[in-house]
Order: C-alpha cells, then sequence, then structure tokens
C-alpha cells in the first residue's frame, strides 16, 4: 500500500506531498492541473524513463519519493531524482540502487495502467502467471521435476564424456595394466642391479685373469720363480719384530695385514675359480634391462616411476568402471525424471487449457458492463509440455479479431480491459493505478467502471485518475488537484476533500459549474448511490 507520496520539481509541482490510504483514492482536477505528473511521478519509481524535460524550470533535478506499507507494516522507501544534466539517481530504503533495482522492488508494490505506461498485465510471463493464479494451478510438482531432471543431467554430464569415450579410455588403460604386470617388475632398483650383473658378465674372463695375477702375486701360487710371495715377505717381517717389546705394536699390525692378506687371497681365489663366461645370462640381462627401457619410455623414466603409473591406472580404472556402472543407472533415472516431467506438464497444460475460456469469458462479461459490449476476449493457451505460451487477447471492436491486446487497444480500452481482468483474478499488487480508464465513456457506463473500480478496492489499493464525476463518487476519499499561481510561478497544489468539498468538486466535474444547485443535488446523489451500492455488494 501506497501510503505517501512526494513530488519536488516536477513539472508545474513545485513541492507536493499526497497522503492516501486504503480502499480507493480519486485524482481530481481541471485539465493541465497535475493529476498525470502524479502518475508520472510514480512511473518514475517503478524505473520509468527519466525525461530531463520535466524537471521544473529553475530546478537543478526532479526528486519523487513513496512510502510503502507491506505485510506486518514493515516499510520500504523508494526514491528517484532526475537531473536535469547528468544521470537519474535512486535509492532503496535509503540506500543508492540501480534504476533496474529500482523498478525490481517497484514491481512487486505497484501495478501502472495509463498512456504508454501499461505494466505488468501486457506481458506474456505475467499472463501465463495470471492464468494460473486464476485456475489455482500448482506449479511446484512440475518445478521439482524440472529439478530433479536438472540435476541427473549435470551428474551425467560430470561423468567424463559419452559411454563410448570412457569404454575407449577404459580399454587403453586395461591394456597398460597388462603391459606393465606382464613385465612383472621387482622393485624401484631393479634396473641398477642388472646394470651392475651386465657390466660384470661383459667382461669376466678379462677380470678372471686379472684376479688370478693378483692372487699369484700375493701367495705365489702358480708362480715358475724362486721370488716369495707377498704373504710370506709379510710373515718373514712379522717373525724379525717378535720377542722385540718395543715394537710389539708394529709386529701386531704386521700380524694383522697378514690375516687382511688371507681374506684377499680367499676372495681373489673365488674370483678365479666360480667367475666363468655366460654369455646366455648375458643375452637375457640385456633383454631385460630392454624392456625396463621401453616401459620407461611410455611409462616413466625409472622402474619407481612405471609401478607408480600403474598403480595411478588402476585406481583410473576402477573409477571409469564405477561411472560406467552409474551412467547405466543414471540413464534408467533420467528416463524415468523425463517421464515424470512430461507427466506434471501435461497436468499443468492440461489445467491452463480449461481455465482459459472460464477466465475469458468472466472477463468478456465483466467488459460489457464498462462500456465496451462488443468487446471480444480470449486466453490463448499453445506451445509444447505445459502450454506456457499464454496470450490475452482482445477485440475491442466488432468485426475485429481478436489480437494480442497490447497491440489493439487504445489507452482507455486497454485500462478497462486490466480493469476487468483484475476483477476476475484474486491476487493483486499492493497498489493498482488508472489513468484514463475513463477515456471516451460516461453515464451509466461511468457508473459501472466507478463501481468495478470499488469492488477491485475492496482487495488492494486502487488510485485512479478521473474526470468523470460517476467515477470519483465511488471514490473513498477524493484529492483534488489545482493549479494556482504563486510568486508569480503556477504551482500544483493538492487537498483531500471532505464532504461538502467533495459535493462541490462533483458539482464542477457534472456541469463545470460547483455553484449550480441541481448539479449539487446530483453530485450528492451521486455519493449516496454509490455508498447505497457498496452497502448492498456487502
Amino acid at each position: 500500500m501506497l501510503w505517501e507520496l512526494r513530488v519536488q520539481n516536477l513539472g508545474v509541482i513545485d513541492d507536493v506531498t499526497v497522503t492516501l490510504g486504503p480502499g480507493m483514492t480519486a485524482l481530481t482536477g481541471e485539465t493541465g492541473a497535475g493529476k498525470t505528473l502524479l502518475v508520472e511521478a510514480l512511473a518514475l519509481l517503478l524505473g520509468g524513463r527519466a525525461d530531463p524535460m520535466l524537471v521544473r524550470t529553475g530546478a537543478a533535478e526532479a526528486v519523487v519519493e513513496g512510502r510503502f506499507a507491506e505485510v506486518a507494516d514493515e516499510q520500504v522507501i523508494l526514491a528517484r531524482a532526475v537531473a536535469r544534466a547528468g544521470r537519474s539517481r535512486a535509492w532503496v530504503d535509503g540506500r543508492m540502487a540501480s534504476v533496474s533495482g529500482l523498478a525490481e522492488v517497484g514491481a512487486q508494490l505497484v501495478e501502472l495502467h495509463g498512456q504508454h505506461l501499461h505494466q505488468s498485465l501486457v506481458q506474456g510471463a505475467a499472463q501465463r502467471a495470471a492464468l494460473d493464479g486464476f485456475a489455482d494451478i500448482d506449479l511446484t510438482p512440475m518445478h521439482a521435476a524440472r529439478n530433479r531432471l536438472r540435476v541427473l543431467e549435470a551428474e551425467s554430464a560430470g561423468l567424463g564424456g559419452d559411454a563410448r569415450q570412457r569404454a575407449r579410455e577404459a580399454d587403453l588403460l586395461a591394456y597398460q595394466i597388462a603391459e606393465i604386470e606382464a613385465a612383472a617388475l621387482e622393485d624401484a632398483d631393479e634396473d641398477d642391479r642388472l646394470e651392475a650383473e651386465e657390466d660384470r658378465l661383459a667382461a669376466a674372463a678379462a677380470r678372471r685373469e686379472a684376479a688370478a695375477i693378483a692372487l699369484e702375486a700375493l701367495t705365489g701360487t702358480g708362480s715358475e720363480t724362486e721370488a716369495a710371495s707377498a704373504q710370506d715377505r709379510v710373515a718373514a717381517a712379522a717373525g724379525a719384530l717378535s720377542d722385540r717389546p718395543p715394537l710389539a705394536p708394529l709386529e701386531q699390525r704386521s700380524r694383522a695385514l697378514m690375516a687382511e692378506l688371507a681374506d684377499l687371497g680367499t676372495e681373489l681365489r673365488q674370483v678365479v675359480e666360480t667367475w666363468e663366461d655366460d654369455p646366455e645370462r648375458l643375452e637375457a640381462v640385456r633383454a631385460r634391462r630392454q624392456l625396463l627401457h621401453e616401459l620407461g619410455r611410455k611409462y616413466g623414466t625409472t622402474p619407481g616411476e612405471v609401478i607408480a603409473f600403474a598403480q595411478q591406472a588402476r585406481t583410473t580404472l576402477a573409477d571409469l568402471q564405477s561411472a560406467d556402472a552409474r551412467a547405466v543407472a543414471l540413464d534408467g533415472e533420467i528416463e524415468q525424471a523425463r517421464a515424470v516431467l512430461a507427466e506434471t506438464e501435461a497436468v499443468v497444460a492440461r489445467r491452463r487449457h480449461q481455465a482459459a475460456p472460464v477466465l475469458a469469458d468472466q472477463i468478456e462479461s465483466t467488459l460489457r458492463t464498462l462500456a465496451m459490449p462488443s468487446a471480444r476476449f480470449e486466453v490463448s493457451v499453445a506451445g509444447e509440455g505445459p502450454a506456457d505460451l499464454v496470450t490475452f487477447l482482445l477485440g475491442a471492436n466488432p468485426g475485429e479479431p481478436p489480437l494480442p491486446m497490447a497491440k489493439v487497444a487504445s489507452g482507455g480500452e486497454l485500462a478497462r480491459t486490466m480493469l476487468a481482468v483484475r476483477l476476475a483474478l484474486t491476487g493483486s499488487p499492493g497498489v493498482i493505478v488508472f489513468d484514463e480508464v475513463d477515456a471516451g465513456i460516461g453515464g451509466m457506463a461511468a457508473t459501472a467502471v466507478g463501481a468495478a473500480l470499488a469492488t477491485l478496492a475492496e482487495r488492494t489499493q486502487v488510485l485512479v485518475v478521473t474526470h468523470l464525476a460517476q467515477v470519483a463518487a465511488h471514490a473513498d476519499r477524493q484529492v483534488s488537484v489545482r493549479k494556482d499561481e504563486v510568486d508569480g510561478r503556477t504551482v500544483a497544489l493538492t487537498a483531500e476533500l471532505g464532504p461538502d468539498e467533495r459535493v462541490v468538486e462533483l458539482s464542477r466535474m457534472l456541469s463545470g459549474s460547483p455553484d449550480s444547485d441541481t448539479a449539487r443535488r446530483h453530485a450528492r446523489e451521486l455519493l449516496e448511490g454509490s455508498r447505497a451500492g457498496r452497502h448492498a455488494s456487502h
């Protein structure tokens, strides 16, 4: 609900504050007094185009502020400033906001119908929502089914490609693992050991001959000369040093050297006696090393890296096999989710098709009481699945085919059509503003429009700009807008009218002569008739 509207420096408005209340409020006054400027001000709060030409002469900017009350009396304050030079600015609850942000909040609070200002229900999405609300269609199951399908499809996409791609990757991994396992790698140091063995086998004869020469020099074994061996010489040295206490340490070292020479002789004899040429083993070692190098070229520089590659490949293969199993399960779940979605969409489509003619008949019946006796109204429902293409069609005049209503209706016709639509629907925004709703009508039709506005105002706040007394008489309150001269400049002034003042204003609207007794009597009759009509409706 809009409680207060303040407008500064907008056209002929210098500084005006309008306090409003629940029910229906009529804005009345002479043509050009500034009534429509108040509607323009509200349009600015809804993100409407900011025209610098609207800024009052001599002012740097125009400012519009609106104080709204939502559920539980929580307040929302919207503000917009239009600069004569520069960009406009916007605020929501005192915080700076973008114009689009202001519009988003404002659209939840106000619905505006006037020349070039029609909002909400001329949009397809809003018309679809209106039909769903009229028929009390529960979209929750369909939305839940869509979300379920979206989650499953996202999981399927996250498995990493399609089934063929995963199968190709799994085959490659299985081949690589089999190739590495067939090699039966012992450990990370295998190649180092084989290298040492290959080196020994490749030079076995030469090394055995060298060991024999060393052994002969050490022990004299196989010597053809009378030269003493190294062991004999050391033994002779030890004997020469024995029994001489001062030389005991030297004797001990000599005898230790004899033991070391004995060990060395044993090892040299082992080489001479056991090392033999083994061409087959050498070939086998070289073949094994070649295999290790081939594996290293594919899977890692060293056997250790090849072993690590195989371990990772086994993990990846297991994941792929698990993904394949999940993919098969997902295919079934996705198929089922699509079936559920199709079923819920079919229910929504059926309900929409059923409700559309009922809503259209109700709106068309109301239009015939609102000075549109030949109007044809249809609600088109089309599209696959849930039939989301909902369009309100209007044939305003005889012989004209129904077309999207925003394209075929005049300002007054469209405003009255919106009024008829809102009367048919249960939900409404907090504030509905009508300008031009009485354009081109009078008499009984005007009275019917006023009664319809009053009926709508029983469930939402209605603000109507009108030139017709028959409409204004149905309002719960009436605000007069007039022009006056202040300090040599024209300004717009507003005032809420009391009962007697309303009679005078309605008299002016009826006859142009507010002092006419006849007009005043007629004005009182209008007011009394509207009150009686409201009481009768209750």
